[in-house]
């Protein structure tokens, strides 16, 4: 099972703490992790399967303006002093996540530099996303868009095969459903996908990042310049840091 990155970035004793407090569980499809304006009650580091971010236009429409597997977490602005999320956040793939309580979260945070670090780098490249993903929106055709949002699922879902149905492709893409379908049709054509009822297989991985648009290369190039395997200073991450960890070890109890 692939394991989730923001952790893998911790120093190895925070790292064990978190996991001591936590406890894995699944995510099934269609569970709500998070409302807009709601308390946040736990924060989710996925290990499997993926989650949708979406915001609301109005009463009726809604878009996604992100997608959360095993490289991020959901809850994340609880490290900015909020607590409350500003999105909805939908299981879109079912998996499996640490799960923490929001309050042995908050105590983490005060108490290790470490994970202080890495969530700072986190927002960051949220950040970053969220302005790549409006620019996307704003100039890129529907069907690059399409492959893009495609990708980035292939990617969480660790897997060539997915399911997405219509009413989740239109909100991806901000269009309605009769664009998505011209769209799916015009990829499945080039024999880059299959796809009928929901049911996605990614066939020519090569060939639909060629179809994209450049905001997934450019995507991926934030995340792993901000928290991916390159080192800083010649150290890596982890060890660059300096975890505060003896009242991280002692300062909750565990979840039972």
């Amino acid at each position: 099972m692939p394991r989730n990155r923001l952790l893998g970035a911790l120093c190895p004793a925070d790292r064990e703490w978190l996991l001591s407090q936590g406890k894995i569980v699944l995510l099934p499809f269609g569970r709500v992790l998070a409302e807009p304006g709601q308390l946040l009650e736990s924060v989710y580091f996925p290990l499997s399967g993926f989650i949708s971010l979406f915001t609301a236009v109005d009463e009726r429409h809604s878009i996604e303006v992100g997608l959360i597997g095993n490289e991020g977490m959901v809850g994340s602005s609880l490290a900015l002093g909020v607590d409350s999320s500003p999105v909805h956040a939908l299981v879109q793939g079912p998996g499996k996540a640490l799960q923490l309580e929001a309050d042995v979260f908050e105590t983490a945070l005060g108490n290790s530099a470490t994970l202080q670090r890495v969530m700072q780098r986190y927002l960051h490249v949220v950040l970053g996303n969220l302005a790549q993903a409006a620019a996307c929106s704003r100039f890129h055709l529907v069907e690059a868009r399409l492959a893009r949002w495609l990708l980035m699922t292939q990617d969480r879902a660790h897997s060539p095969d997915f399911h997405l149905t219509h009413e989740l492709l239109a909100h991806m893409l901000g269009v309605r459903r009769v664009g998505v379908t011209k769209a799916a049709t015009a990829l499945q054509q080039r024999r880059l996908i299959r796809y009928s009822r929901g049911d996605i297989t990614v066939l020519d991985r090569t060939g639909l990042e060629r179809a994209s648009c450049t905001c997934y290369r450019a995507d991926r190039a934030l995340y792993e310049e901000i928290l991916g395997s390159r080192q800083s200073r010649g150290k890596p991450l982890e060890t660059e840091l300096t975890p505060v960890s003896s009242p991280l070890r002692n300062s909750a109890k565990p979840i039972n």
